[in-house]
C-alpha cells in the first residue's frame, strides 16, 4: 500500500485508486460502525456503500493534517443514524404501505457484471463519463445535464452516443454467453 499521506492526498483529489484503498482499508471497521447502530446486515452494508460515497463526495474537504478513519467513522455514524430514522417513518402519501420483498442473493456472476460495467464506465474519457454518470445515475435529462454543465444539448447528444458505442463495445463480452442480456445499451434519444 502506498505512503498513508500519498494515499490522503490522493484521496483528497478523488483519485479512484487511493478511493478503492481506502475503502479496502477502513470498510470492516466502518461496517462494525453502522452495524452497532441499525443492527441490520444489509441496512449495514448499505451505510457502509452511502458513507464512501459520501466521504468520495467530500473528499477535498478533508484536511490532510487529521486522522482519516475517525472521520469515515463519523460520517458512517451520521448515514446510520439517518438510515434508522428513515426506516422508522410511516409511509406518507396514501398508498398502501411498504412490504418486505425475497430478494435473491447477489451471484458472483452478477458482481462480476457489475464491476465490468463500473470499469468501462470508469474507462470513457471524463467528459463522457460525467453525461453518463447525470443521466443514469443520477437520472437527468439532456437538457438538464446540457444546462448543469452548460454546453449545447446537441453536445449532451453527441457524447451521450459515443458513451454508449463505446460501453457496447466494451461490455459485448458480457452478452456472449447470454441468450438475453440483463443491460441494453440504447443510443436513442430519451427526452
Amino acid at each position: 500500500m502506498a505512503r498513508m499521506p500519498d494515499l490522503i492526498e490522493r484521496f483528497r483529489a478523488g483519485d479512484p485508486d487511493a478511493v478503492r484503498a481506502v475503502y479496502q482499508e477502513h470498510a470492516g471497521a466502518v461496517f462494525t460502525v453502522a452495524r452497532s447502530i441499525v443492527r441490520d446486515r444489509e441496512l449495514a452494508a448499505d451505510v457502509v456503500q452511502q458513507t464512501f460515497v459520501k466521504a468520495w463526495r467530500a473528499a477535498s474537504t478533508f484536511e490532510g493534517n487529521r486522522q482519516l478513519a475517525p472521520w469515515l467513522y463519523s460520517i458512517a455514524r451520521h448515514t446510520a443514524i439517518d438510515m434508522v430514522r428513515a426506516e422508522s417513518k410511516p409511509t406518507r402519501g396514501g398508498h398502501a404501505p411498504e412490504t418486505d420483498v425475497g430478494v435473491q442473493p447477489e451471484t458472483f456472476e452478477r458482481t462480476w457484471e457489475r464491476f465490468e460495467v463500473r470499469r468501462a464506465v470508469d474507462a470513457l474519457p471524463e467528459t463522457e463519463r460525467e453525461v453518463v454518470r447525470l443521466s443514469h445515475l443520477m437520472g437527468h435529462t439532456h437538457e438538464a445535464i446540457a444546462e448543469q454543465l452548460q454546453i449545447p444539448i446537441g453536445t449532451v447528444k453527441s457524447r451521450s452516443a459515443r458513451a454508449h458505442k463505446r460501453l457496447a463495445a466494451a461490455l459485448l463480452h458480457l452478452s456472449a454467453n447470454q441468450d438475453e442480456p440483463d443491460v441494453v445499451f440504447t443510443t436513442e434519444d430519451t427526452t
